[in-house]
């Protein structure tokens, strides 16, 4: 990574951090029933039986009242958990025992399964920064998401989730960043390739 490059990044993510911590509470509220039904109803029309999703943190979108409605209407939901090597195990969601991951980030609960756990999944809904309209998704630096999603041969789809504002012109890239095939926000889902 060229240090323009990493400086870009660390500019751009630092911004987005700042907006997602200045949403009011209205705005998280309305942001979230929103999200809510654009996720069902990406769900229902794909006839989803299983995904990958994450728990998300307070600033980031609440896709809270999406897993609590996926797990009721019996989708199989594998949520990650982060390992000292750089990839992701995964497991299924134990009711509502939580606790903090590596990275600080909330994680779940319960029988912890392999990277190759989500292999089989219908789709992977992924946390993003930010994504381009070339597809390209700025995670916040860990690497994870990237170094889980380039190891797999045969990926399902990978849809990031965003506020609206986050999908952006373009994002800075690096050889290393893998691209979703789509995107998810409080007001759409927009598919970038077939």
């Amino acid at each position: 990574m060229t240090a323009d490059l990493g400086n870009e990044k660390r500019a751009l993510r630092a911004d987005l951090r700042q907006r997602r911590r200045t949403r009011t509470t209205t705005e998280r509220a309305t942001e979230s029933t929103a999200l809510t039904a654009t996720l069902q109803r990406f769900v229902e029309e794909r006839q989803v039986t299983s995904l990958a999703l994450y728990l998300s943190a307070p600033d980031e979108p609440d896709v809270r009242p999406f897993l609590d409605w996926a797990c009721e209407q019996g989708v199989r939901v594998l949520l990650p958990i982060t390992r000292e090597d750089g990839l992701l195990d995964w497991a299924v969601r134990d009711g509502e025992r939580e606790t903090e991951g590596i990275a600080g980030v909330p994680e779940v609960v319960g029988e912890v399964l392999s990277p190759l756990a989500i292999n089989d999944v219908d789709a992977i809904l992924a946390p993003a920064a930010a994504v381009g309209h070339d597809g390209v998704r700025m995670g916040w630096g860990r690497g994870y998401y990237d170094k889980t999603l380039g190891s797999m041969a045969n990926r399902p789809p990978v849809y990031a989730v965003i506020f609206d504002a986050e999908y952006l012109d373009e994002v800075p890239r690096e050889p290393h960043d893998e691209p979703v095939d789509g995107i998810i926000t409080p007001s759409r889902i927009l598919t970038f390739r077939s």
